[in-house]
This record gives structure tokens, C-alpha cells and sequence, in this order.
């Protein structure tokens, strides 16, 4: 009979335990859900909640909430565990980078391009990187994968596409033309060298492209890749200078010349290969790779005063700027670090000029720091302000809404506009290219 009852009260008490465990184990999934609910409703009031253009759609049928997708995730709040699935947080902030594809045990999760409402325009390209037009491939940002880690590799495969598909005509100046030498250029060329095609490379602008304008101390890359010809990059936190460093290292110690300010002006096809006009020259190719940035030229205001050569559209060196009024234009990332970076030389008075009344789908790193500039008085936002007029020593502002504006006209030396750039579809499609707009299309599929 005692055994009976020291039994029945050990199974009473592990039962307990377990009951106990259950409970808090419930408990914690309960508050973790009701947490990731509060940043989903944070990020729909701050324009985060929507995606821009490629972004993971969970399958809640498989989904067996694992949460293996959101510890993959190198970015902050993309992806989260609400009521024991997995649900997208700040979809905009999502990079491509595909590691929560990759992570998920069961496949439930899909990368998808734009949304039933919101499109993407994307130049047509098949699975092997070449477009409608045969002959010419697209790699990198152009076919709209942002992402460092995700250009290089894509580089690399279109590339090693070509090589498999062309065939070598002795007449012509080239196998393969690149043009862009930004991360997915740099790759495509460093694949040719190492597939003994004969190719040249040709930027518009400086060596790394799009990087290349970055301010210095940039973090541009937060993940390791492999690079063609050099191995593993195995750097997590590379600042713009690095990687810059890096590329040039590779392509010297590989005797390669990238020609750089050389702008394509000019594509044209030819029954067996394309004849490649430039404001230098002109070259004879059997194939080209486009790696080309999606903003193309910088998109002007069209204001009084913006040809000023105090004007710019990118900052490179904001260490050089010192006890300076500057006026930054524009509410994206690049703006805001921009801001960011001036104002870190507390003799400079920033202003930050944002049309609208607050910022959308800022990274949240950004968000709370430019937040805690203003609140610390280290940096300005004017909001629902827009750029009138820039004179020699001030510059005008229009701020309020409904067309309600009054003028504003502060003192300043430097102006730094960020508003975008226009996209390079004119040449694509004087190439031959189709561009289409992409509203929900799967680019890696799930289960």
C-alpha cells in the first residue's frame, strides 16, 4: 500500500512538473507571439509592413514554426514566431540574401517578387541569366537582387553560362563584354579570366560601381562569400574601404584591367555578335554580361540653383566636410546615413529636408539613430518639406501639406541630394530587352 502511494505521488509530482514546464514553455510562446503581433503593428504604422520588391511568404499549411528562418536571418525583424508559425515583420527591409529559404526544414517559405499591388519592373531573364535577347545577360542589382553576397554569385553563374554557350570567333575583339563593374561585374570578369575567355570590362564611373559612392565608412556587407579566383571572404562586417581594397588586391594580383569612365553608350546585334559603342571607342563581342546598377543616372529636382557646384548627389569623403551648413535631401537609407555621417562632426549644422511626415521603410538601426540625432538637437528633420530654390550661401525650403507651404530659408554651403535615380530602361529596351513588372512572381519556390 505505501509503495502504492509513493508511486502514485512520484507520478503526481513528475506529472506536475511536466505540467509545470508545459505551462511556462506556453506561457513564454504566448508573450513571444504577442511581442512579434506589437512589432508587426509597429511596422504597418511606420510603412515597414509592406514589401518593396523581394520578400519571404511563409506557407502556414507546412509551416511547423521552427523558427530555424528567423534565427538564419542576418537582418533585424524581417521574419518572427507569431501563434507558432512564422509571419514577415518588416517585410521592406528584406535584402534577398535568401537564408531564410535556405534554413527552412521544411520548405515553407518562398522568396517572392513585389506583391499583387505593388509591382516591380524587372528586364526579362531566364534561369541561366540571359535575357530575351540571346547573347546578353544580366547579373546583380539591374535584375533585382541588392544584395553584395547575392550579385557576386550571380556574376559568377552567368559567367560560367556563357562560357558553356559560346562559341569563340577569332574575328571579333572579345568573347564577352562586361559592362558595370560593380560586385556582380567584378565576379562575371574574375570568372572569365578564370575560364580564359577574352573579355573586357567597362565602367561608367570608379572600380565597385554603386560601392563605390558609398561614404567610406559604409558597413556594405554583413555576410561571408567567395570570391572567383581569390576563395572565401570571410569578412562579416566589411565597411565600403575594405572591400574596395579587396576587389583592387584580386584584380592586380590577376593582371586585370577594368576600363573605367568608359560609358556604353550604344548596343547593337548583328546576325553573329554585338557591336559595343562607347564615349570611347568601339568594341566587336560574341556576348555581354549587364551588371549595371538599377538607379542608373541620379534623378534631379529640377530646382532653381541645383547646377551649383555645391550641389551632389552622393557623398564619398563626409570626414573632409567640416564647420559646414549642409542640407540632405531625400528619407531613404542612403540619405539618412548620409546625415548621419556628417553630422558626426559636431562643427557641422545638418539639416535633413523629407517630403513626407514621417520616414518609411527606414533600416531600424537608421530609424532610431536618426531619431536620437534629432532628439539630442545633433542634426534638424524638417518634414513635409520639399527643396524651392538654392542660392549661393542659403538654400529655400517649402514646408507644409495641402499645399499649404510656408518658405523657409536657412544658411548653407553644401547640398546633397538623394532621390533615387532613373532607371535604365530607355537602354535596355533600345537593346532589345522586355521589361516586365513583376506583382507576386515566386523567384524560390518552396514546398
Amino acid at each position: 500500500m505505501e509503495v502504492l502511494i509513493e508511486n502514485t505521488l512520484t507520478y503526481f509530482i513528475v506529472g506536475l512538473l511536466i505540467l509545470t514546464i508545459l505551462y511556462i514553455y506556453l506561457r513564454k510562446k504566448k508573450n513571444e507571439s504577442k511581442l512579434v503581433e506589437q512589432k508587426i503593428e509597429k511596422a504597418k504604422e511606420y510603412g515597414f509592413h509592406e514589401p518593396i520588391s523581394l520578400h519571404p511568404v511563409v506557407n502556414l499549411d507546412i509551416c511547423i514554426g521552427s523558427g530555424a528562418c528567423v534565427n538564419a536571418c542576418p537582418e533585424q525583424d524581417i521574419l518572427g514566431i507569431r501563434n507558432g508559425h512564422a509571419a514577415t515583420i518588416n517585410a521592406s527591409h528584406c535584402v534577398g540574401h535568401g537564408a531564410c529559404f535556405h534554413a527552412c526544414p521544411l520548405g515553407a517559405i518562398s522568396l517572392v517578387m513585389g506583391t499583387e499591388k505593388r509591382g516591380v519592373e524587372l528586364p526579362h531573364v531566364s534561369q541561366t541569366y540571359e535575357t530575351n535577347v540571346p547573347g546578353i545577360y544580366i547579373a546583380g542589382e539591374l535584375g533585382g537582387m541588392g544584395l553584395i553576397k547575392n550579385a557576386v554569385e550571380q556574376g559568377k553563374q552567368a559567367m560560367e553560362n556563357i562560357s558553356k554557350k559560346i562559341t569563340r570567333n577569332e574575328s571579333l575583339d572579345y568573347d564577352v563584354i562586361i559592362i558595370g563593374a560593380g560586385p556582380a561585374g567584378i565576379a562575371g570578369t574574375l570568372t572569365a579570366k578564370k575560364n580564359h575567355l577574352r573579355y573586357l570590362t567597362l565602367e561608367q564611373d570608379s572600380l565597385g560601381g554603386t560601392v563605390y559612392s558609398f561614404p567610406r565608412k559604409k558597413i556594405v556587407m554583413t555576410s561571408p562569400m567567395e570570391l572567383p579566383l581569390y576563395g572565401n571572404v570571410k569578412l562579416v562586417e566589411t565597411t565600403k574601404s575594405e572591400l574596395l581594397e579587396l576587389w583592387e588586391s584580386v584584380l592586380s594580383k590577376n593582371n586585370i584591367v577594368i576600363n573605367e569612365h568608359e560609358k556604353v553608350n550604344e548596343i547593337n546585334k548583328t546576325e553573329t555578335h554585338f557591336v559595343i559603342i562607347t564615349n570611347k571607342g568601339e568594341y566587336t563581342s560574341k556576348a555581354i554580361l549587364l551588371s549595371i546598377g538599377r538607379r542608373g543616372s541620379p534623378r534631379k529636382l529640377g530646382v532653381s540653383g541645383e547646377q551649383s557646384e555645391k550641389v551632389a548627389y552622393k557623398l564619398i569623403e563626409p570626414e573632409l566636410i567640416s564647420g559646414s551648413n549642409v542640407l540632405v535631401v531625400g528619407g531613404g537609407d542612403s540619405a539618412i546615413e548620409s546625415a548621419m555621417l556628417i553630422a558626426e562632426n559636431t562643427s557641422n549644422k545638418v539639416t535633413l529636408s523629407y517630403r513626407s511626415g514621417s520616414f518609411k521603410r527606414l533600416k531600424p538601426r537608421n530609424f532610431e539613430k536618426i531619431n536620437k540625432l534629432a532628439e539630442e538637437k545633433r542634426l534638424e528633420i524638417v518634414y513635409n518639406s520639399n527643396l524651392k530654390n538654392i542660392y549661393d550661401t542659403t538654400v529655400e525650403l517649402a514646408v507644409g501639406t495641402n499645399g499649404e507651404n510656408e518658405t523657409m530659408e536657412i544658411p548653407n554651403d553644401l547640398v546633397y541630394i538623394f532621390a533615387g535615380g532613373e532607371l535604365p530602361n530607355q537602354f535596355l529596351q533600345n537593346c532589345g530587352i522586355k521589361i516586365t513588372k513583376k506583382f507576386g512572381e515566386v523567384v524560390m519556390k518552396g514546398e
